[in-house]
C-alpha cells in the first residue's frame, strides 16, 4: 500500500496546489504523511455526515472539493463543527485533503465533469489559463449540444442528469428558443457574465446566481440562464477525481479502493413552489 505522502503526490501532480486563486485553502488539511492509505472517499463538502460516512466506510483519506477552513482559524475545538470533524478525522486516522480552484481550472476539471454529465462536446475553456500552450485549461468551458434543442428541453436535461436537490433547476429565457452552444462552470458563475456574453453561447449553465447580476445579464443580451443547485454542479467531479486517482493507482500497482459519496449536502431540503402573484390578492409585497 502507498504512504499517504506518495498519494498526496499524485494528487498534487492532477490539480497543482500553485494553481488555486490565492484566497484559496487547498492541500492537506490533517493526516501523517507516513501513513499507509488503502481507501480514499471523494466528496464536495468536508462536513461532519461525511466525515462520518469516511469513518464507517474505513477510509483513510478523505479528498473533498470545498475547503474545510477557507478563512483560517485560530482554534480546531470539538466545541465548533469544522473543530469536531478535525478531531473525528484524527481520532479515526482519516487524512483530509481539499482540491478546490485547482481543480476548477485542470485538464480535466470541475466543468469537464459537469459537461460529460451534461452529455456536452466541449470546444475549450471559457476563461483560458494564460499559463497553458495547450490551451486546454481555464475556468468554465464552452460545449456544444449534437442536436439543437429548445431552452426547456436543455433545463429538463440538466434535471435529468444532475444529481436531484430541493432547488432543482430554474431558468431565465425563452423556453422555447432554440440551444446550440452552451457556456457551463461549475459552482458560483455570476463573476463571468462578460467572458460568456463575449463567447457568444445560446446559454450559460452554472450555479448561485444572484438576483442583481441575473437580471443585467438579461438585459444587457439574449443570452438564457439555467440556474442548478452548487453542489450539484460540483458533484460530477468526485467521480471524475476518482477515475483519475483509479488510473495512478492502476499505474503504480498501489491497489486503491476509491468511493465517491452519495451524500446530499447541498444545504437547501426543501422546496414550496410560490401560489401567489402580485396581483392576488393577500399576496405579500
Amino acid at each position: 500500500m502507498p504512504r499517504l505522502s506518495e498519494v498526496i503526490a499524485a494528487l498534487d501532480a492532477l490539480w497543482p496546489p500553485s494553481r488555486a486563486e490565492q484566497w484559496d485553502a487547498v492541500g492537506t488539511v490533517c493526516g501523517d504523511p507516513d501513513a499507509e492509505v488503502a481507501r480514499v472517499l471523494f466528496a464536495v463538502d468536508p462536513v461532519q455526515e461525511v466525515v462520518d460516512e469516511a469513518v464507517g466506510l474505513g477510509a483513510d483519506l478523505l479528498v473533498t472539493h470545498h475547503p474545510l477552513y477557507l478563512r483560517g482559524t485560530t482554534t480546531v475545538s470539538a466545541g465548533t463543527f469544522k473543530g469536531r470533524a478535525v478531531h473525528t478525522l484524527i481520532k479515526n486516522d482519516i487524512a483530509l485533503h481539499v482540491a478546490h480552484t485547482n481543480a476548477d481550472t485542470a485538464d480535466p476539471g470541475v466543468s469537464d465533469a459537469l459537461a460529460g454529465a451534461l452529455d456536452l462536446r466541449i470546444t475549450g475553456p471559457l476563461v483560458p489559463d494564460p499559463t497553458d500552450p495547450q490551451g486546454r485549461r481555464g475556468l468554465g468551458r464552452i460545449c456544444e449540444l449534437d442536436h439543437p434543442e429548445t431552452l426547456r428541453e436543455f433545463a429538463a436535461r440538466a434535471a435529468a442528469r444532475l444529481p436531484r436537490t430541493a432547488q432543482g433547476i430554474r431558468i431565465a429565457g425563452d423556453p422555447d428558443m432554440t440551444v446550440r452552444t452552451v457556456a457551463v462552470s461549475g459552482g458560483s458563475g455570476d463573476s463571468l457574465f462578460a467572458q460568456v456574453r463575449a463567447a457568444g453561447v445560446d446559454v450559460f449553465l452554472t450555479a448561485d446566481l444572484r438576483h442583481h447580476p441575473a437580471s443585467e445579464a438579461r438585459e444587457q443580451s439574449p443570452l438564457a440562464l439555467v440556474d442548478a443547485a452548487h453542489w450539484a454542479t460540483e458533484w460530477p467531479w468526485c467521480e471524475q477525481a476518482a477515475a483519475q486517482l483509479d488510473a495512478v493507482s492502476e499505474r503504480h500497482g498501489w491497489g486503491l479502493r476509491t468511493h465517491v459519496s452519495r451524500t446530499v449536502t447541498d444545504p437547501w431540503t426543501a422546496h414550496a413552489p410560490s401560489a401567489t402573484s402580485p396581483t392576488t390578492p393577500g399576496a405579500p409585497n
